[in-house]
């Protein structure tokens, strides 16, 4: 059912108990549906206190989870590179308050969900409909298992929420008066990972497959013009150092391609916060990697070239290529709107769909066959804010699915989104069931869904014009 959360007053509906990811425990859904019916009933005199006001106001906050010395080994990661962060955004325009969480991970679970809500709403009023939380498709930073499972997940769950509290209520604190604008531009980056092999396709780098080079940008002013938060969204994994071994021994946590580049956007812009949102990431991968696939004249392909310690030089040359096109494109945006000009809305809605069991990927095949095992529903979220649109998915999205929704939508600056709300498998397009890709062998719902997704996205947002 399609709802419209636009102020602290919204239900609980799509936004709220979704669908998770296959590890997350059976049982989670349903404790998050109740943890979200509780958050939601929460809100405190702050939910007052920011309904002050009529005009456009953002809050930003962010704060390290990264794990201990002391949690160590934790998911085979050994030791740490870099921070991870959870990054917080608090838009509010009149009685319309809307909250973005950005956690530096491959997804999250359930259960952790449920206590960032629970952290967000306490702080804010904001109700659990109108809270966002996303991944940045991290895949070298430990996945996040059950706290039940070990004392160290508990620790780790923990963590995570205790960064959201910390970042949200610097948000709160620096709520202010701001301004939106939109730009975007390019870099390459990214490329096609369905490579045709003698076995049929895996993953590698193809770089006459579809591929968008899109970065866009928004950004966030206060009323001098200053930069509060820059948000970009690319279409890419974050797996440059995925799997990549040190000289030493060592596997290192790092927040890999997506906090390389907006660690370079906030040493542009000190005080700013940078967001990553990713977008299509189901059929892309960083040009350049540590650890890589390799093919030959014959199309016989290997996994396991590992540059080890070198790779970070790839790391930090990719991120800041990414950076500086961020940053150049956001110094180019001219068109602000600010104050009671600026729309802000949320709206939520799903589609179901038949889910399906296909082969698990461990190699190329021909063929395939795919089980259907039940029924399956893919929550949506459409986020408006003044002229820009946010899209946005649970499961990992192609790129030619991204690529329909943003030519279809009468915006001029729409961001396509994977992995909101924890994350799902990936949601592979027609082209990518054909060819029997990985996307295909390792998504979760039939096919057709994609393309049904991306009308329904299509409907909404042409209703927000």
């Amino acid at each position: 059912m399609l709802e419209q959360h636009e102020d602290g007053n919204a239900e609980t509906g799509a936004g709220g108990a979704m669908s998770r990811r296959s590890f997350v425990a059976a049982g989670a859904a349903t404790a998050l549906a109740a943890a979200a019916v509780n958050v939601v009933g929460s809100a405190t005199a702050a939910q007052a206190a920011t309904a002050s006001g009529t005009g456009l106001k953002v809050g930003v906050g962010k704060a390290a989870f990264t794990p201990s010395a002391a949690l160590l080994p934790l998911d085979n990661f050994t030791s740490v590179h870099d921070d991870l962060h959870a990054r917080v955004l608090l838009v509010e325009s009149g009685t319309r308050r809307i909250a973005l969480v950005v956690l530096d991970l491959t997804s999250i679970s359930a259960e952790a969900i449920a206590l960032i809500r629970q952290a967000v709403t306490g702080a804010t009023g904001i109700t659990a409909a109108n809270i966002m939380v996303t991944v940045t498709h991290c895949f070298s930073a430990p996945h996040v298992a059950a706290a039940s499972s070990s004392t160290a997940a508990a620790t780790y769950v923990q963590n995570i929420a205790s960064a959201a509290k910390s970042a949200v209520a610097d948000a709160v604190e620096n709520l202010q008066d701001a301004e939106v604008g939109y730009g975007a531009g390019t870099a390459d980056v990214n490329v096609n990972r369905n490579v045709l092999t003698a076995d049929g396709y895996w993953l590698g780098a193809d770089e006459q497959g579809p591929s968008d080079k899109g970065v866009y940008v928004a950004r966030f002013n206060d009323l001098d013009g200053n930069p509060i938060a820059v948000l970009t969204n690319y279409n890419v994994q974050s797996c440059v150092m995925q799997d990549s071994v040190m000289s030493d021994g060592s596997l290192p946590i790092t927040a890999d391609l997506a906090g390389a580049a907006v660690a370079h956007v906030e040493a542009q812009y000190p005080g700013a916060v940078g967001f990553w949102l990713v977008g299509a990431c189901g059929d892309q991968f960083p040009g350049l990697r540590s650890k890589r696939y390799t093919i030959d004249k014959d199309r016989n392909w290997t996994y396991g070239v590992d540059l080890h310690d070198a790779g970070f030089a790839l790391l930090t040359a990719q991120g800041e290529r990414l950076g500086n096109e961020i940053v150049r494109v956001s110094q180019a945006i001219t068109a602000y709107e600010r104050r009671k000009n600026v729309v802000v809305r949320l709206v939520t809605d799903d589609i179901t769909t038949t889910q399906v069991q296909g082969a698990q990927p461990s190699g190329p095949v021909k063929t395939a066959t795919f089980t259907p095992v039940g029924t399956a529903e893919v929550p949506l979220w459409i986020f408006q804010v003044g002229k820009g649109v946010f899209a946005g998915v649970e499961p990992e999205l192609s790129t030619c699915t991204a690529t329909a929704i943003r030519k279809a939508s009468p915006f001029a600056s729409t961001f396509v989104m994977s992995m909101f709300e924890g994350g799902a498998k990936n949601m592979p397009d027609r082209w990518n069931f054909e060819h029997f890709t990985y996307e295909a062998l390792d998504g979760f719902y039939i096919e057709g869904t994609a393309e049904q997704a991306a009308a329904r996205i299509e409907r909404i947002v042409k209703s927000l014009r």
